[in-house]
Parts: C-alpha cells; structure tokens; sequence
C-alpha cells in the first residue's frame, strides 16, 4: 500500500526547480501557477538566492509548485491508497487528492505565505527544534516556558515555538535545542490573524470529496470530505501539527511504502526513523523517476 507526502517550509534550496524545467511539459505548468499568483516561480526556483526563498511568503508557493510538478513526472498512473502534506505540504495533498484544483491550491497557498509573513512581522517570535530527550520531559519544559510544541515531529523531534526569550532559555535535560532560520512562531496563536484571510478565501474555493484519502496534521485522521479537508488546512495555520499521529496512521494503515515529492528528503527520513519498517523514497530530483515509479509499482494498491 502507497502513500505519497508532500514536505513543508524549511526543504527548499537554491535551484531546486532547474532540473525539473528541463522539461517543456512541466516548464508550462510552472508557468501556469505563477501567472495564477502573479509570482515568479520559475526565477525563484532556479536563480533566487538562498535568503530570497527562505521568505515566508516566497518559500510556501514555491515547495507547493515544487510538490505537484513532480507528482506530474511520477505520473497519474500511480496506485496510490493515501496523501499527506507536512504543514503547508498539506495543500499539494488536498490537491494530489483532488479536493481542490491545482491553480486553488497555489492561491490559497500564496495567500498563506503572505498572510503567515504578516503575522509573524507583528511580534518578535521564533521557533527551536528539540532533538532527542524524553518525550514527556520535553514537552513539560516547553509548556513551562509558555511556549507551544508547534511540530511535534516523532523520531525525537519536537519544535518548539513562541516568545524569543522563552526559546532561549529552553534546554531539557538529555536533549539538544537548535534554532531555526525561520521569521515567526507558525502553528501557534501567533498566526491567529492570519487564520481569517484564508477562511475568506477558502469559502470561494470549490471543494470536492477527496479522490485519494487524506491523513491530516491535526490529529492523524483520515479525512475524505473535501470541505473538511479545506478547513482543517486553514486551521491547522495557528494549531500544531501532529506529524508523529500522521505517521503513526500510515503504520495502522497498512502503508509498506511511501514516496515524498520534492523537495524530498525530510519526510521520508522522519519515516525511516519512527517507523523502519515502511518503506521509503525521497523523489529529489527527475533522475529519481524511473526508481519512483518501480517503488510506486511495488506498493501501489492493486
């Protein structure tokens, strides 16, 4: 049994995209999405330096792009039982499913970047990932701190996020903080304003039940209705995600492989850590096709 993931902020880098626009088909498509948001996705993904694409409101239309041009090289001919995003990942999903289509996904997804960018510029905010440690000892020190485990990850990984000085006075005991590059503290109350642009939009957006079922951040569930599935995007902007229940419901599932799109790497180690016995490959580049699809033929339902 398959599932395809689609990763979140913090996997793009310079020149992920020049690869794949070598090919005319998927050059056009690229094209269409940026006329869509009137971003240039093309220059952004293949010239743009490493801190123009860090931007928030850059980095998140971009890894969607980057997601779904690469489900096109895989194929639609792909047997595939489930989809999952890794935060903003979750719209490629909700439109690898179908329940929206791919142009309303790169402007709801353009909308988010903005709008989180907004929210974050309003107060001095950040987030830190806490590797190892005991689970329970980690997560007691964040909350003690006032701060919010923003991605709690699996594997022993959590990432904490909210007030600066509260992040750097975090050291659980047996644990390693690091900070991460990013502007704001995402998935917790600090986005809160961004929360109601995307509802606005959301509800112009036609959603359809979901062809491929959706596993969600919120809580790992297995999600069809199209409309639910939108809604829980949009709230999932200022709530935690929960990719260790994600996972965990790939395991009950049934799931033997997955394969996450570009730009790939970060899920599919988070897999082979927490869950080894599901099998994994990271779709980086075109030159991973012809592997993808073997893999895709091994777990794709019959």
């Amino acid at each position: 049994m398959l599932a395809i993931l689609a990763p979140g902020q913090g996997s793009q880098t310079p020149g992920m995209l020049t690869a794949w626009l070598e090919d005319a088909e998927l050059k056009n498509l690229l094209t269409s999405y940026s006329s869509a948001i009137n971003l240039d996705l093309e220059r952004l993904g293949t010239v743009a330096d490493a801190d123009e694409i860090k931007d928030t409101a850059n980095a998140q239309p971009l890894i969607v792009a980057a997601s779904l041009i690469s489900a096109h090289a895989l194929g639609s001919d792909v047997n595939t039982s489930f989809v999952a995003g890794h935060s903003v990942g979750e719209i490629a999903a909700a439109a690898l499913a179908a329940t929206l289509t791919e142009l309303d996904a790169m402007k709801l997804v353009h909308l988010r970047g903005q709008e989180m960018a907004k929210a974050a510029a309003l107060a001095p905010a950040g987030m830190a990932a806490v590797l190892g440690g005991e689970r329970s000892v980690v997560l007691a020190a964040i909350k003690e701190l006032g701060l919010v485990a923003a991605n709690d990850n699996g594997a022993g990984q959590i990432v904490a996020a909210g007030n600066l000085d509260a992040l750097s006075k975090l050291a659980p005991e047996g644990a390693r903080v690091r900070a991460l590059a990013v502007a704001g503290a995402f998935h917790t109350p600090f986005m809160e304003p961004a929360v109601a642009p995307l509802r606005a939009m959301a509800k112009t957006i036609e959603a359809s039940d979901a062809k491929i079922s959706v596993i969600s951040n919120k809580d790992g569930a297995v999600v069809s209705d199209g409309r639910e599935v939108l809604d829980r995007i949009v709230n999932q902007i200022a709530n935690p995600v929960r990719w260790d229940l994600c996972m965990q419901t790939l395991r009950e599932q049934g799931v033997t492989g997955v394969i996450e799109l570009a730009p790939g790497g970060t899920l599919a180690g988070l897999i082979k850590r927490a869950t080894p016995e599901i099998e994994q490959l990271a779709l980086k580049s075109p030159a991973d096709i012809s592997a993808a699809r073997e893999f895709a033929a091994r777990h794709g339902k019959a």
